[in-house]
């Protein structure tokens, strides 16, 4: 691969591929138990991003929280759909059945794959995310299902940033759910129950 990102790769029973997608300061370690429970069976490919602040990974840089350059997550994601397509040949893996889960900053890198490079992903659950960036021409996302949890809460992405996102994904032609969940940033019981519903019924069709 010319773009390379530590990763691990697990195999699934079914031709069904989660990308891992981890928060601030998370690695590819991190999401690969969350990942099993609420889509078994999967296979799952898990990168660790590349960007540090203050040592902590991150798949783009911000100057502050909550505040990043839109050119920074768009050569970020450049990036890592380079990589996401090599890893795909490299492992056999289905585009048409690959679907991301990400968690806080990884929901956002992943929001800007749908945005940006339509087609690389079937669809995705975003955990905590934000609007990323607000590409000059929406993309056609053709109907990929795309589950967006917020935390009512939340101090660091206030439910009005997830709402916010829906509307765009929706009006890029996406099928959009979304929740608002009793909880600030921190995932709960109820972002698992909702994945596991929402995995479920992605896995079956």
């Amino acid at each position: 691969m010319s773009v390379e990102f530590i990763h691990k790769y697990t195999p699934g029973r079914v031709a069904f591929t989660v990308l891992l997608l981890h928060g601030t300061g998370g690695d590819e370690n991190d999401l690969l138990p969350v990942g099993r429970g609420l889509a078994p069976g999967a296979g799952f490919l898990s990168p660790r991003g590349k960007v540090l602040e203050h040592g902590m990974p991150r798949f783009f840089a911000r100057t502050s929280p909550g505040v990043w350059d839109p050119k920074e997550v768009e050569a970020r994601a450049a990036e890592l759909a380079e990589w996401l397509v090599s890893a795909c040949n490299l492992y056999g893996i289905d585009p048409g059945k690959l679907y991301a889960l990400g968690y806080s900053n990884g929901a956002n890198i992943a929001a800007a794959l749908l945005l940006l490079h339509p087609g690389l992903l079937a669809g995705a659950a975003l955990l905590r995310p934000a609007v990323p960036l607000r590409p000059d021409v929406l993309p056609a996302l053709n109907g990929a299902p795309v589950l967006i949890s917020a935390g009512a809460v939340d101090d660091m992405v206030p439910p009005a940033g997830a709402e916010a996102l829906g509307r765009l994904l929706s009006e890029s032609g996406a099928h959009v759910d979304i929740a608002v969940q009793n909880a600030g940033h921190e995932l709960t019981p109820a972002d698992f129950n909702l994945g596991k519903q929402w995995f479920t019924r992605i896995m079956a069709v």
